[in-house]
C-alpha cells in the first residue's frame, strides 16, 4: 500500500514516515502544498495524510483541489490546528477524518489502517482466500490458523493481489503500491518477488496466475 505524507516539519515527518515504511508501507514525502498537489494529480496513493499549515499552497486548498478532480482518495488530517471551525472546514471539504498533533503512532497507525481498509475491501477485517486469512488490521498472514512469514515486497504484493481477486494487477500497478519515489524496483525485480511468493505459496494449494503480457492475478475460488 502507497501513502502521500504531505508534511513540512522535517522531524514529525521524518519520525511519520519511518514508523509507516517500518509496517511495511511505501511512502512518498511532499514537503509543500505545490509538491503535493502535484504528487495527488500524476500518482496513484491508498492514502494521503495532510497538514494544513503548509508553504505555498494550504492543506485545504489541496484538499479542495483533489476533491475537485472528483478523486474519493482516503485523506487524514494532520496538524495542530485544533480549533473547530478548521475541523469543521477540513470535513466539509472532503477529508475523512481528523487528528490532532501531537499524537500517538499507535493511534495514527490504526486510523491509517482503517481508512485503507475501508476504501479497499468489505467492512470484515479478514479475507480469506483457501487456507490463507489476510488479516487487514494486522497484515498478518495465516495458513490454517498459523502464522505465515513473508517479506514486506511478498507481503506487499500478496496484499494487492488479495484486495483484487478475479482481476489482473499489471507489474506497474505492483511497482506503484510498493515504491516510494526514492526507491527503483523494476519489472525484472516484481517478477522476482512474484516467483518467490508463488514458490512459498503453490505448496499450500495458492497458486498466483500469470496473465500473459498483463500481469497477475489470484482468480476467484469456487464457492
Amino acid at each position: 500500500m502507497r501513502i502521500l505524507l504531505i508534511e513540512d516539519d522535517k522531524i514529525l515527518g521524518d519520525a511519520v514516515m519511518r514508523t509507516l515504511q517500518h509496517v511495511g508501507y511505501a511512502v512518498d514525502w511532499a514537503r509543500d502544498g505545490k509538491a503535493a498537489d502535484l504528487a495527488l494529480r500524476d500518482q496513484v496513493y491508498d492514502l494521503a495524510l495532510l497538514d494544513l499549515g503548509l508553504p505555498q499552497i494550504d492543506g485545504f486548498e489541496v484538499l479542495r483541489r483533489l476533491r475537485n478532480r472528483k478523486s474519493s482518495l482516503p485523506v487524514l488530517i494532520v496538524t495542530a490546528r485544533d480549533a473547530l471551525d478548521d475541523r469543521i472546514k477540513g470535513l466539509d471539504l472532503g477529508a475523512d477524518d481528523y487528528i490532532l498533533k501531537p499524537f500517538d503512532m499507535p493511534e495514527l497507525l490504526a486510523r491509517v489502517r482503517a481508512h485503507i481498509r475501508r476504501a479497499q475491501v468489505a467492512p470484515s477485517t479478514e479475507i480469506v482466500y483457501g487456507p490463507l486469512v489476510f488479516d487487514t488490521t494486522t497484515r498478518l498472514v495465516r495458513i490454517n490458523g498459523e502464522p505465515f512469514n513473508l517479506s514486506a515486497r511478498e507481503l506487499g504484493i500478496l496484499e494487492t493481489l488479495l484486495m483484487k481477486i478475479g482481476k489482473v494487477i499489471t507489474k506497474e500497478m505492483l511497482v506503484e503500491k510498493l515504491c516510494s519515489w526514492d526507491e527503483m524496483l523494476g519489472s525484472n525485480a516484481i517478477e522476482v518477488y512474484v516467483h518467490r511468493l508463488r514458490k512459498k505459496l503453490q505448496p499450500l494449494g495458492v497458486d498466483i496466475s500469470t496473465v500473459r503480457g498483463l500481469g497477475y492475478m489470484l482468480e476467484k475460488l469456487d464457492a
